[in-house]
């Protein structure tokens, strides 16, 4: 159970948002508020409020931004983006709790529990979803949302980019001391801060040695955060010059390292791929490559369902490298194949929230299945319509990218736009692995998303212009026009 040191930090740390807002710019106000929420909250802790969505590290972090953003900052956040498909994308990502909603107010109901019984759940049956559980559905929905639209609209620039990069830099770096102790001594600061460990510890011991997880929700997470900090670090290091390129090219080794001890065969694997491209490749083919491996991301699933991925020879080429990791790969295979079957029997909306998608004993209404990848939480909570909705936003992004990019010359993009398109893929390519859909993903996407509106739509974001609260035509002459560089 989390302490009261736990909870407490819960409730300073909209204070210490406000103070962000009031003495810093604004777009390393925001980053501070979303990324050092991710990093320092303790995880698995919430205030649950009847009829509202669950106040946690991820829900308080995005709602300090946009109170910072609006009420201390007095800048705008609007909510529909320009293009006609992700306004589409985003309306049907939200409003698609009301058809989830009504179609699971069916209790699921388990027999009788003996007192016997070796494992107790605490209730005989999960309730159905009701027409007052509709508003805090929805409000979730948005407040998941809102690292999107507070990047999409400030931190859209390539300064903001860089700011963007040098915050995952630095957070790096600064999270790297703890880690190391952990991997030296064990995972135990957050049993040291907060009083609790956030997992099962037998998942944090690999190879002889420890797995780091400081204050995250897994050791996964804080691996792919690293290689997100690798990529940032890369990506500086190529634009700067002398002893600054140095100093970020010393940054990229030095966090490699940290990814090489995180003892996550998944993302050292992504480090390995991306770090040579974010390092040597032109910044259009870094787009190019982002929004194939979206779109691998986005038609797996769909793969996965009809059964046209090869499993049996996926676990053998792991097995062939580690028959540990083949073993953790067959287990997640396993319960996907349980929980696509519980999927298909409502295919379109899902079964909602409070684990309804879950295979669960029916007497005892033991959880039998673990879901491990966010794509099959997703598809089991909102069906094939949520979870179109919500990849189609994250790749949308990349492919408006791409079409803005198409006509300009290499010098006239935004030298960091590429990495972070690249940070975006890769984190969609993991969530077929794991639930590490964030914040700080969502603010990737909505970085780009603004950086392409930027170039394709002048204007968009001038408060003299008519786009600024997210009309629909431009004014005056430059109607049509693309945006001149922002390199400046």
């Amino acid at each position: 159970m989390p302490n009261p040191i736990a909870y407490l930090m819960l409730l300073v740390w909209p204070v210490a948002a406000l103070v962000f807002f009031q003495r810093l710019p604004l777009p390393r106000a925001i980053l501070l508020c979303l990324i050092g929420g991710y990093l320092i909250l303790p995880p698995r802790t919430a205030y649950d409020l009847p009829l509202v969505p669950d106040f946690d590290k991820f829900s308080i972090s995005s709602l300090m931004a946009l109170v910072g953003c609006i009420f201390v900052a007095k800048a705008p956040v609007p909510i529909l983006p320009r293009s006609w498909f992700m306004r589409g994308t985003v309306a049907l990502f939200i409003l698609c709790a009301i058809p989830t909603v009504l179609t699971n107010t069916d209790r699921i109901v388990f027999e009788s529990i003996p007192n016997s019984a070796p494992i107790v759940f605490y209730n005989t049956e999960l309730p159905g979803l009701r027409w007052r559980d509709l508003g805090s559905v929805m409000a979730g929905q948005l407040i998941v949302m809102v690292p999107f639209f507070i990047a999409r609209r400030h931190l859209s620039t390539p300064e903001a980019h860089r700011d963007l990069l040098l915050a995952l830099c630095a957070a790096g770096l600064f999270y790297s001391i703890p880690a190391l102790i952990e991997i030296r001594l064990s995972p135990q600061i957050n049993v040291w801060i907060y009083g609790f460990f956030q997992h099962d510890f037998a998942q944090m011991m690999r190879q002889g040695g420890f797995r780091p997880i400081v204050f995250l929700p897994h050791a996964l997470w804080l691996a792919l955060f690293v290689f997100s900090t690798v990529l940032a670090a890369t990506a500086l290091a190529r634009v700067a010059q002398g002893q600054e390129r140095t100093r970020y090219a010393l940054a990229a080794t030095y966090l490699f390292g940290l990814l090489v001890l995180c003892k996550s065969m998944a993302s050292l694997a992504y480090g390995l791929a991306f770090t040579p491209i974010v390092a040597l490749a032109s910044y259009r083919l870094q787009v190019r490559l982002a929004l194939a491996i979206a779109l691998i991301g986005c038609i797996y699933p769909m793969l996965r369902n009809t059964g046209v991925i090869p499993l049996d020879a996926i676990l053998a080429q792991v097995e062939a490298i580690s028959p540990e990791r083949a073993q953790s790969l067959e287990y997640r295979f396993n319960n996907e194949e349980q929980l696509l079957e519980r999927a298909a029997l409502k295919p379109l909306f899902g079964w909602g929230g409070w684990g309804r998608n879950l295979i669960r004993d029916p007497e005892f209404g033991e959880i039998l299945t673990i879901p491990d990848g966010h794509w099959i939480i997703a598809f089991g909570s909102w069906g094939w319509v949520g979870y179109l909705a919500e990849m189609g936003i994250l790749t949308g992004s990349l492919a408006l990218l791409h079409l803005a990019l198409r006509r300009r010359a290499e010098n006239e993009i935004s030298p960091y736009v590429a990495a972070i398109a690249l940070i975006l893929a890769a984190t969609m390519v993991d969530m077929l692995l794991n639930d590490t859909l964030i914040p700080i993903t969502w603010m990737c996407a909505g970085a780009v998303l603004g950086y392409a509106e930027r170039l394709l739509y002048p204007g968009l974001f001038d408060p003299s212009g008519a786009l600024f609260h997210g009309r629909q035509h431009l004014n005056g002459p430059d109607r049509g026009r693309r945006l001149k560089p922002l390199m400046e």
